[in-house]
């Protein structure tokens, strides 16, 4: 059995109900904001955080974690106090984790006040913490795979939507973007870009749908909670996104309670990994306009 590691699509959870992100207020800088990143293991994104006046730090960039998560080992060093324990919900399943707040989070020369942030150990995240898109909304986040950076700033200071092959319009759910007008292999699917997994992840609907349930390879999925899930692994022939193809997309398919959250579960879904997004030069996610912008390597069209 192979073992891939993941971070999470990570949604906070009250008793009863999903709870709205804690009050947060973001103190806007003038113009975009470079901010050199680095690969790790796993082909994720990180770049230097501050937290307060202490760091930097080296978090991940995870467009598919509703909550932003720091390492128990940070929060210890920190002094940050515990707040009540919260369940979570992730790749592998729900969890009991520490949570605490933020005062200020500091991401190249912007900053976040008032994060209500999750706890998980080091060694599960690979990293000190992870921004997630509560750190994100109102913001565009452009990738640049080539130059290995990540631009943070408002449509505008990022040169506008002119330069992008692709643009797709998505919809809104708990804060993530869901674009709808996707198929994997002819199945219309429902595409969440997820910044924080090397793997793309598929729903059993999209499976199903599919037809892909025999004899498939087996796979263990490693969430930042530290459990562990099994997965299917298949390939798609063909993962349409605009007007824009990727071929032989490698899928693990599983029972991930996020799907069930984000009312994704009865149809098919899947979260795209780092290991499709890297085959596109530049990738930017605009939350405040809900589109998702894709920019093509050098000499590839559209229709290609």
């Amino acid at each position: 059995m192979s073992t891939i590691g993941l971070t999470i699509a990570l949604l906070l959870a009250s008793p009863s109900a999903a709870e709205a992100p804690a009050s947060e207020a973001l103190q806007e800088a003038a113009g975009q904001e470079v901010i050199a990143g680095e690969a790790d293991g796993f082909e994720r994104m990180t770049v230097p955080v501050r937290i307060g006046g202490h760091g930097t730090y080296r978090f991940i960039i995870d467009t598919g974690s509703q909550r932003t998560v720091l390492s128990t080992e940070l929060a210890s060093r920190l002094a940050l106090p515990s707040l009540a324990k919260r369940r979570v919900m992730g790749i592998a399943g729900s969890e009991i984790a520490e949570t605490a707040t933020v005062e200020e989070l500091g991401l190249g020369r912007r900053s976040f006040s008032d994060l209500l942030v999750v706890l998980f150990e080091a060694r599960h995240i690979g990293a000190d913490g992870i921004v997630g898109i509560d750190s994100l909304q109102q913001q565009r986040v452009l990738m640049d795979f080539a130059a290995n950076s990540m631009t943070v700033g408002d449509a505008r200071s990022l040169g506008g939507d002119a330069g992008f092959e692709i643009v797709v319009t998505a919809r809104r759910r708990s804060g993530q973007l869901i674009m709808t007008d996707a198929t994997v292999d002819g199945v219309r699917t429902a595409v969440i870009i997820d910044t924080g997994s090397n793997m793309t992840i598929g729903n059993r609907a999209l499976q199903r749908a599919l037809s892909q349930r025999r004899a498939l390879p087996q796979a263990e999925l490693i969430s930042v909670t530290g459990q562990r899930a099994s997965a299917d692994i298949g390939f798609a022939r063909r993962v349409g996104i605009g007007d824009v193809s990727i071929t032989d997309a490698l899928i693990a398919y599983t029972d991930a309670p996020v799907f069930t959250l984000l009312e994704l579960d009865r149809r098919p879904a899947l979260m795209l990994g780092m290991r499709e997004l890297r085959l596109f030069r530049r990738v930017a996610i605009d939350f405040s306009k809900r589109k998702v912008f894709f920019d093509l390597p050098s000499g590839f069209r559209p229709d290609t």
